[in-house]
């Protein structure tokens, strides 16, 4: 098996391990279905549908007023994964798996979900912000929530297309169609769904998507701002999981220095089939673009050799 090959068959699928993909529509999709659960025990109980939402619902929706914030500091997280109804629902996690399968293929499966987090973060900032500060937004302070995943679906969707705009999806249709059109179509019927005169929930999608903007543009300067959520997320996984081997690399892990000037000569190392499937798995976490050019050069050398 060549190494093409073998890159094709390492790549994330439906229903591999750690799929960042599949593990945000599965919270979403979960969560939806037991408040929905909780809601049918309530009518059958023949309490108020206000009672629903006022004891249960409530606590995982974002409050623009801050002193209620206060109190339940834990919606900041989970408004974005609280949806009311099935359509709403439905349609975020359509968006979502459509361009977060092209994020994961473009750019390996680490980064999906600080961008979805990040997207909601900017969305839940702005909506409160601008209800506080805004005059014409102050008088419905008091009952303003901010519901579901819009603003993190919109992050990953303007995220996925600064990677590649010109990305060719349903390419059966006349050579396929450019991403950014899409993008364009969902920015439409998105903001189209918003109720007329909502400010402070236009201004939370824009913010959403402007945070998926930035973390690409930021990425192509070097500077990786899901590094510390991946990082707290190895934490967590090896605070459960302690015998996990460490991902961390080490100096003996390292196969020729980096040296200035022209060297007299250059050692190139056994490619085993071992380094070649670490070199893999990074390119399945982290995407093609973070390898070294040692691991580069690793890659092609093994090709070649498969050719031969």
């Amino acid at each position: 098996m060549n190494v093409q090959e073998e890159k094709s068959r390492n790549r994330i699928y439906l229903g591999s391990d750690g799929n960042a993909l599949v593990n945000l529509v599965v919270v979403n999709a979960v969560l939806f279905v037991l408040l929905k659960f909780i809601y049918v025990i309530y009518r059958l109980s023949d309490l108020q549908e206000a009672s629903f939402y006022h004891n249960v619902f409530n606590w995982f929706i974002l409050p623009a007023d801050v002193e209620k914030l206060a109190f339940r500091p834990w919606t900041i997280i989970t408004f974005m994964f609280t949806h009311d109804s099935v359509m709403h629902v439905i349609g975020n996690l359509l968006w979502l798996w459509l361009f977060g399968y092209i994020l994961q293929d473009l750019t390996g499966n680490r980064k999906l979900v600080p961008i979805y987090l990040l997207g909601g973060f900017a969305g839940a900032l702005f909506y409160v912000t601008a209800h506080n500060l805004v005059p014409s937004l102050q008088p419905t302070l008091a009952t303003a929530t901010l519901v579901g995943a819009n603003a993190s679906v919109m992050a990953v969707a303007i995220a996925t297309t600064s990677v590649a705009p010109d990305y060719r999806i349903f390419p059966m249709i006349n050579g396929g169609i450019p991403l950014w059109i899409l993008t364009a179509l969902f920015v439409i019927i998105d903001f189209a769904t918003i109720s007329v005169g909502n400010a402070a929930v236009y201004l939370s999608h824009i913010a959403g998507a402007a945070m998926g903007f930035m973390f690409i543009y930021q990425m192509r300067k070097g500077r990786d701002m899901s590094a510390w959520f991946n990082a707290f997320f190895d934490w967590i996984d090896n605070l459960f999981n302690p015998d996990k081997p460490s991902t961390r690399k080490k100096s003996k892990d390292s196969f020729f220095y980096k040296v200035s000037g022209q060297a007299p000569f250059k050692k190139f190392p056994h490619v085993t089939q071992q380094r070649i499937d670490q070199i893999l798995d990074k390119i399945n976490q982290e995407g093609y673009h973070l390898l070294t050019d040692e691991e580069k050069d690793i890659l092609r050398r093994a090709a070649n050799e498969d050719e031969l």
